[in-house]
């Protein structure tokens, strides 16, 4: 419980921040802007590259993976689903399915995983997974969805190399695949920048707060209503049926994928709303309602399956 509680505190702390930093101006008016450009192109790449450089990729291959995964496609298809039946828009449709399954594994389920589960790694495989596989399909429906004339078929297959964080990504799982040992003049600077993604992120969405009321008003409340419920309670759930029936997992190890499943929607993905300018107020308002309802629902599941 201490650990879901630390997780949340810190997050709250630097949000929190970012709120006041909007409503008093202090970094103008296109401050969240900045942060948010800031955080895509260039820390959060660097911070992918040198978190999956160093990473043992045969964790990607693992049984709890597999768990995890079948809960984060199932959760997302769910979304889809209903977003095609109400007719809703590509870039809704894309950012609703993150936001219904897309984890928050870094700034909240590393300590949560430190704290709760005991080891900090188990959040690894999400997040290999997330960045290597999620990530790169979501971004490039995105840049193919633009507005616009039709790309040429040579651009559109090649989309996801030319975007930011995908090319993190991909290159980070590269020279682990390789081995190679990055050296560190050239690690070192790559690190310090990566080192301002969460804060940025955090604070951007912070300032989009200002002037915002309660989340899950207005005309996209359906989906943001679905989005969080998906995210917080079917996920989850989805994770305890295929790792506790399927993969036959229990104790210690069933509670790992259950709690990281039933962690809320990450933070960046209002980074990838705003860069695309695409469903920013559904995605901000999942995000916080997801963190919201998470809490009791992390503390329910440690306490029942603990």
């Amino acid at each position: 419980m201490q650990g879901v509680l630390t997780g949340f505190a810190v997050i709250a702390v630097v949000i929190g921040i970012g709120y006041v930093l909007g409503r008093r101006g202090h970094l103008g008016e296109d401050g969240r802007t900045v942060l948010t450009r800031l955080a895509f192109n260039v820390a959060t790449p660097a911070l992918l590259f040198t978190t999956l450089a160093g990473a043992d990729l045969s964790v990607i291959f693992s049984q709890r993976l597999l768990v995890t995964a079948t809960a984060t496609a199932c959760a997302a298809a769910l979304f889809v689903t209903v977003g095609l039946v109400r007719g809703w828009g590509t870039g809704q449709i894309t950012i609703g399915a993150l936001s219904s399954s897309y984890v928050n594994a870094g700034n909240l389920g590393i300590p949560i995983a430190f704290y709760v589960l005991g080891d900090a790694s188990l959040v690894a495989p999400v997040l290999l997974f997330q960045q290597i596989v999620v990530t790169p399909l979501a971004l490039t429906v995105l840049d193919l969805n633009r507005p616009g004339e039709p790309r040429p078929l040579m651009r559109r297959l090649t989309t996801p190399l030319r975007n930011p964080m995908a090319v993190g990504s991909l290159s980070g799982v590269v020279v682990a695949a390789t081995g190679w040992s990055v050296p560190s003049p050239a690690l070192e600077p790559l690190t310090l920048i990566g080192n301002m993604s969460v804060p940025a992120v955090l604070l951007a969405f912070g300032i989009s707060l200002r002037g915002s009321g309660m989340p899950a008003r207005g005309e996209n409340r359906p989906a943001i209503v679905l989005s969080a419920a998906l995210k917080t309670t079917a996920q989850p759930v989805i994770a305890w049926a295929v790792g506790a029936g399927l993969f036959h997992l229990h104790g210690a190890a069933l509670l790992d994928v259950v709690v990281i499943s039933a962690l809320p929607a990450a933070q960046n993905l209002y980074t990838y709303a705003s860069q695309y300018r695409v469903a920013e107020q559904m995605a901000r308002e999942s995000i916080l309602l997801s963190t919201a309802v998470s809490v009791p629902v992390l503390i329910t599941v440690a306490a029942v399956l603990g």
